[in-house]
Parts: C-alpha cells; sequence; structure tokens
C-alpha cells in the first residue's frame, strides 16, 4: 500500500480548544491595546487641546495661521476670525487653520535655545 491510512483527530472543543483559541487572540488584543495607547489616545488629546484652544480665541490674542501668517485678532466670529497682519491690512481665517493662539499680555514662547 502506498499511502498511509488517515485517521480523524478529535474535535478541537472542550477546555483545550479555548486555551488555544485565547493564546492565538492574545496577540491580537495586545497590539490593539499598544496602538490605543501610543497612537489613537495622544492623537484624540491632541485633538481636543487644539479644539479648546480655537474656542477660547478672542479679540487682541496673536494667532498664527496654518499658512504660517503671523497676526492679533481683530474680530471673532463662530467660524472665522478676522487677522491683522499689518496696520491696516486685515484677513479672515477659518478658526480651525490656527495652529498657535497666544493670549493678549502672554509673555512670548522660549527660543527652546535656537541661535
Amino acid at each position: 500500500m502506498l499511502h498511509s491510512p488517515a485517521f480523524a483527530q478529535a474535535a478541537g472543543g472542550g477546555p483545550a480548544g479555548t486555551t488555544a483559541i485565547l493564546i492565538q487572540v492574545a496577540p491580537l488584543i495586545l497590539l490593539f491595546a499598544i496602538f490605543w495607547f501610543l497612537i489613537i489616545r495622544p492623537q484624540q488629546k491632541r485633538l481636543k487641546d487644539h479644539r479648546d484652544m480655537v474656542a477660547a480665541v478672542k479679540r487682541g490674542d496673536d494667532v498664527v495661521t496654518g499658512g504660517g501668517l503671523i497676526g492679533k485678532v481683530t474680530k471673532v466670529t463662530d467660524t472665522d476670525v478676522e487677522v491683522e497682519l499689518a496696520p491696516n491690512v486685515r484677513v479672515k481665517a477659518v478658526k480651525s487653520t490656527l495652529s498657535s493662539v497666544t493670549p493678549r499680555g502672554a509673555p512670548p514662547a522660549a527660543n527652546d535655545g535656537k541661535a
């Protein structure tokens, strides 16, 4: 006979089958937990901080837009702000494009030792 007989194996049910499933699923759960704490959670915190910063912008604040324009807020509406870039030069910017807001009277940001 050229072929050996094939015997049926026991089904994977019972406690041994449950352990095997847990061993296979545990790395996926661990990987998701790592992604959650290293990527998703910090991104959500950063988004919340930006949303709070934009909601708190008021007249007189110094702002930097996403395009790199630096100016002082002269008017605030629900969705946009009017920014004075130079004397008598005013532009409108959408609030969500503001990348930095420095409140009026706050000290300027540190230069971090850059020459």
